[in-house]
């Protein structure tokens, strides 16, 4: 992409700067990022990507989340904590990108270009921003799309296993996770994940099975999540009675364990970079209004609920989310993405499921049956009675919805609040949501 910004490079001024090799023009300054290197034409003037901060203003406090799951709740969780206390934040992730609460940019990657992102952090601050959240991929970090960028604060949610068409195998997916958690900045770490990594120096951990500076002592799931929790800024003193200890009692419009823990996650982060006592802090998330297409109810009676969630792990929270109930699903696999985790999902949802209706999500260039049948994989044989196939996403939902018994819930995966299907090379409109409150508000 190419930024509008005057720069004074090597005794030569430019008028503009840009990533992209095939942008070189007269005037534009190509920065040189890990990415574009091998493509950059000899005797190009080029500025090293670590020198980005010299030409833009990037001083306002970096927070980062990053995990496999829970990162774009745990960051809308952090902003509306700070914005109730009177912080102007910035926000940017799979969304796409707020200033102070206002979409100034469409969904897009999930963190953006390491210039984007400069420009992005400049701007936010320029208009006001106190604090920038941002959710930083995997991909981000592989690519170094965050190179020279100091974060005031990191927090990790968990790692399970995602994006193996890219990373190669786990182990590697991993080891790129913890990358981001290897330095002395402060860290925010859900302890009860057995995959993390970090530095010590300056981490602070949540958890709800062990204690750690915040912990659980209890906590509900019904109807909503409500919990009694204790920070304690040296959690070894423990063992001392006089040590001190900050209690509070959170309750959240919010439903499931995973949730819980995305909680956890964002008031430790606001309560380290804020200083404010726990008990001030708790009753700041009872009005969060929830993120679109992450555990969305989308009609209560009977009960459906539409969820980003697209790998194993991510179908586990959900459906631990409703193992009261009797449950119907209704997902797919991407395209042209991670092809490992199809039989995996397919396993986890015809287990926990009283029926799974298999179809599309985006399936981009491969053919929909394709991936159905790397799903069905995963079924075991006495349980593909229970597995209905249907291509099609939208004669899949109106289906199920069909079926749907007013005891039941059903739960649509995969999407979320994505408002297009990916078809080939089409994108054409669709909505998860849409789907459903056309059903039931038929005549």
């Amino acid at each position: 992409m190419v930024v509008p910004k005057r720069v004074d490079f090597n005794d030569q001024i430019f008028e503009a700067l840009s990533d992209d090799t095939r942008e070189i023009q007269p005037g534009t300054l190509l920065v040189k990022t890990p990415t574009n290197a091998r493509f950059i034409p000899l005797n190009t003037p080029c500025l090293e990507a670590q020198e980005l901060g010299r030409y833009f203003n990037v001083k306002i406090p970096l927070i980062g989340i990053t995990g496999t799951n829970g990162k774009t709740t745990t960051a809308a969780l952090i902003t509306h904590a700070l914005h109730a206390l009177g912080h102007s934040c910035a926000l940017l992730g799979t969304r796409g990108f707020f200033i102070k609460g206002t979409q100034v940019r469409p969904k897009g990657l999930t963190t953006p270009s390491l210039l984007e992102l400069y420009s992005d952090i400049e701007r936010a601050s320029a208009e006001g921003a106190r604090y920038f959240i941002m959710e930083v991929s995997s991909h981000a970090i592989a690519q170094e799309r965050i190179l020279g960028l100091e974060f005031a604060a990191k927090v990790h949610t968990n790692i399970t296993s995602d994006h193996l068409d890219y990373h190669g195998d786990i182990e590697t997916y991993r080891a790129i996770k913890n990358q981001f958690l290897s330095d002395e900045s402060l860290k925010i770490i859900n302890l009860d994940d057995p995959h993390v990594r970090f530095d010590p120096t300056n981490a602070h951990g949540y958890a709800c099975e062990r204690k750690s500076h915040l912990s659980v002592n209890a906590y509900s799931l019904q109807p909503n999540l409500s919990a009694h929790i204790e920070f304690r800024a040296d959690p070894r003193s423990r063992r001392n009675p006089n040590s001190a200890v900050e209690m509070g009692i959170v309750h959240a419009p919010l439903m499931g364990l995973h949730n819980l823990y995305n909680l956890l996650g964002a008031l430790l982060c606001v309560r380290m970079l804020t200083q404010k006592p726990l008990e001030s802090l708790c009753p700041l998330l009872s009005d969060f209004p929830g993120v679109e297409g992450r555990m969305e109810v989308v009609h209560q009676h009977p009960l459906v609920v539409v969820d980003f969630a697209h790998t194993a792990d991510g179908f586990v929270q959900i459906f631990n989310s409703f193992k009261a109930q009797k449950i119907k699903v209704v997902f797919g696999a991407g395209g042209d993405r991670d092809k490992s985790k199809r039989a995996l999902m397919g396993q986890v949802a015809s287990t926990y499921a009283l029926k799974t209706y298999i179809t599309s999500d985006n399936p981009r260039t491969e053919e929909p049956l394709a991936i159905i049948e790397d799903i069905l994989k995963g079924v075991a044989p006495e349980l593909r009675a229970r597995v209905v196939v249907q291509p099609d996403r939208k004669k899949a939902i109106e289906l199920a919805l069909g079926e749907l018994q007013s005891d039941e819930v059903l739960l649509i995966l995969g999407k979320g609040d994505e408002c297009v299907q990916i078809i080939g090379d089409a994108h054409l409109p669709f909505d998860d949501r849409t789907i459903v409150r056309q059903f039931f508000n038929k005549d």
